[in-house]
């Protein structure tokens, strides 16, 4: 979101065809002196020449589009997250003991087989 929304300029500046300054929310400086200790003797560039020294600027422009959030849907939306997040870490407290709710119950005696009294069998 950050990058999308936001813009920014960067200027570059090229003697002879190599690059010799940049700059990024500004201006790039001017070669001058670099020319000679930069450049090989043997292209013939000086800063007398014609179109031997340009500059280019690149610019990112921000998105502007963006469009107003509901605040209703907003307050709905932090309702929910704080909800569910309060029964999700819920769920988990308590259990460092393992509780068997039904341990101290004592099955009724049967006297008789009740799958057998009604055929009743899995399979």
């Amino acid at each position: 979101m950050l990058f999308s929304t936001s813009s920014f300029k960067v200027d570059m500046h090229f003697c002879c065809n190599k690059l010799v300054g940049t700059a990024i929310l500004g201006k790039a400086q001017v070669c001058k002196d670099k020319i000679q200790k930069n450049i090989p003797s043997a292209k013939k560039c000086t800063l007398q020449e014609k179109d031997c020294c340009n500059s280019i600027t690149f610019l990112k422009l921000g998105d502007k589009t963006l469009t107003n959030s509901n605040p209703e849907a907003e307050t709905q939306t932090l309702l929910f997250l704080s909800t569910f997040l309060y029964s999700y870490i819920d769920l988990f407290e308590g259990l460092d003991k393992n509780v068997v709710p039904f341990q101290h119950y004592k099955p009724p005696l049967l006297s008789k087989d009740m799958q057998v009294l009604h055929q009743t069998f899995l399979i």
